[in-house]
């Protein structure tokens, strides 16, 4: 069984600055970026606690090809996205998102 997943606005407009982005850099690209985030928050959706916590409940799903990480926490009824973020930027910035 999967859980339904939900972004917190924040994490949702992350998504959307990364797909923008990407669509600059190549045509078509964005699609690509977008499948492997869908393809992710699939497994995150069947199987959140295989992905290990990296602070309290949050945890974090990296993707294979692009440079970025969904971090979300399971809950009983739904897997709630904090943050889809740039592996390089400081997570201090998402400590307060939990």
């Amino acid at each position: 069984m999967s859980l339904p997943v939900s972004f917190r606005p924040v994490a949702r407009m992350e998504l959307d600055e990364a797909t923008a982005w990407y669509k600059k850099q190549k045509a078509g690209l964005e699609f690509d970026f977008l499948q492997e985030v869908q393809q992710t928050l699939s497994c995150i959706s069947h199987t959140p606690t295989r992905f290990a916590p990296v602070r309290g409940e949050v945890r974090r799903a990296l993707l294979r090809r692009f440079p970025y990480a969904i971090h979300f926490v399971p809950e009983p009824q739904k897997v709630v996205v904090l943050a889809v973020f740039h592996v390089r930027r400081d997570p201090r910035q998402i400590e307060s998102r939990g």
